[in-house]
């Protein structure tokens, strides 16, 4: 069947099938999420990777297969990832049933080639394209071949089963297994590790931060009347300038701001220039991974092998003037002093977080800027260690690695950063912004985002 076309040219779908793990699932067989877990709820997470001509010219129909052949393999360590995702009736809480149901693989063909794609515009690009999200499997990968030979893989993810870190583990043993390549980790599926303490305690200020909410509010998300969905690059020189303008003068010496501060500057001037003016204050949020901060039993040991989530969410809040009126290294040293404040007492935090949230199950929370109160906002993910060169599945590596949402309401708006597939120092970013934010950065003379094309990608000559 073809799927609807929501741009100028159609993907049809030519094959479904179910992988399961090859090995048997061990024990246990129902695996109870942490409190970490219920916090990032049920959003599907997608990534998607571009690949040019198949090393070798290999056929898609070994491609598929060799994809379809690691997968099970791999699910015999992700165990997981090939159950069930179901409600327990007693607790009403969601619980992750390892029965090897298996993960959905479907296939795909384009019905023209990569470097007409309109990659800059992911509304074009992907929407229509995917097949709609099919609830009884957690793991859903689409394997779309284009007419020059091309490939886009898509892989979406059930949030409860992990966060970033979890599903960059899980596509790298993928990639280990495809290549036959030794495994270089073991992953830990215990989420009893972030089980709250007894008796749960946490400090009040999370009452201020974070809400239990009800899908009759997450459905009715306070969003903009537009969220466009953009794809752009940024060159190394261009983030190294950033760096520079951004650093901070302390004592008579010069403080190098780190990258993504230095970004988060810039973002947070141009957005005091694209918010509706009747607002006072804005803010801007960064996802923050507990696995090298949460300590106590031993617990940094496992940590970093660790699949599940295990995210919480630092922010920062200023008056729209006094960002306008601040110098971008003023700015980053605001953004540096808001992330560390999560960072520099990160094991309490986390543990007061998972804390707070015993004391509110059930039911479902969120963050507050996530759930769009507070005024105008922004959330930057930075995928720095997420792997892009280094998907390689045996056909070559990618020349494209980011994210995709499927999410039709958000209450904040969202950019995600990667590495370029290069690996020369430059980025791409994945932007889900309102309409004039995306027309106060494309328009700012720093050209700092750089609308992403064919050319950034080398995909002509291919």
């Amino acid at each position: 069947m073809a799927l609807e076309n929501a741009s100028d040219y159609t993907v049809s779908f030519t094959r479904k099938s179910v992988v399961k793990a090859t090995d048997p699932i061990p024990e246990p067989h129902v695996l109870t999420l942490s409190n970490l877990d219920l916090l990032s709820g049920r959003f599907p997470v997608t990534y998607f990777y571009v690949y040019c001509k198949a090393k070798q010219n290999a056929p898609s129909a070994s491609i598929a297969h060799v994809l379809r052949k690691s997968l099970a393999n791999c699910l015999s360590h992700f165990y997981p990832f090939a159950g069930r995702i179901i409600q327990n009736p007693e607790t009403n809480e969601p619980e992750i049933v390892c029965d090897n149901t298996g993960a959905l693989f479907l296939e795909a063909q384009a019905s023209t080639c990569l470097t007409e794609v309109d990659l800059y515009n992911l509304d074009k690009c992907l929407e229509g394209k995917l097949v709609p999200i099919n609830q009884e499997f957690p793991v859903q990968v689409q394997l779309t071949n284009y007419k020059c030979g091309g490939i886009f893989i898509t892989f979406t993810f059930d949030h409860a089963l992990g966060d970033a870190s979890s599903f960059s583990k899980f596509l790298l043993m993928w990639c280990e297994i495809a290549r036959k390549k030794p495994l270089s980790f073991s992953p830990d599926h215990r989420r009893y590790l972030l089980r709250a303490r007894d008796p749960p305690i946490y400090n009040p200020s999370f009452d201020k931060s974070f809400i239990s909410c009800s899908l009759h509010d997450i459905h009715n998300i306070s969003t903009p009347r537009t969220l466009l969905k953009r794809l752009y690059y940024i060159d190394a020189s261009t983030i190294d300038r950033l760096q520079e303008f951004a650093s901070i003068i302390d004592g008579g010496s010069i403080k190098r701001t780190t990258k993504i501060e230095a970004f988060s500057a810039y973002i947070w001037k141009i957005m005091v220039k694209a918010i509706d003016k009747s607002h006072k204050k804005c803010k801007i949020g960064w996802l923050v991974d507990g696995r090298r901060r949460i300590c106590g039993n031993n617990i940094e040991q496992v940590m970093e092998k660790y699949i599940g989530n295990a995210l919480s969410i630092a922010v920062g809040e200023a008056s729209v003037s006094e960002i306008e009126q601040a110098s971008i290294s003023d700015v980053a040293k605001k953004v540096h002093n808001a992330i560390s404040r999560v960072t520099s007492s990160a094991d309490q935090h986390f543990w007061d977080l998972i804390d707070w949230i015993e004391w509110h199950k059930p039911g479902l929370m969120l963050s507050k800027i996530v759930l769009g109160q507070g005024g105008p906002a922004i959330v930057i993910s930075s995928g720095r260690s997420f792997p892009v060169a280094q998907v390689d599945f045996g056909f070559g590596s990618p020349v494209l690695g980011t994210t995709y949402s499927t999410i039709k309401k958000l209450g904040v708006g969202y950019i995600n950063q990667r590495q370029g597939a290069k690996g020369d120092g430059s980025w791409t970013i994945s932007a889900i912004l309102w309409p004039e934010m995306i027309e106060a950065l494309e328009s700012d003379p720093h050209r700092v985002f750089q609308p992403i094309t064919s050319n950034h990608l080398k995909l002509h000559g291919n």
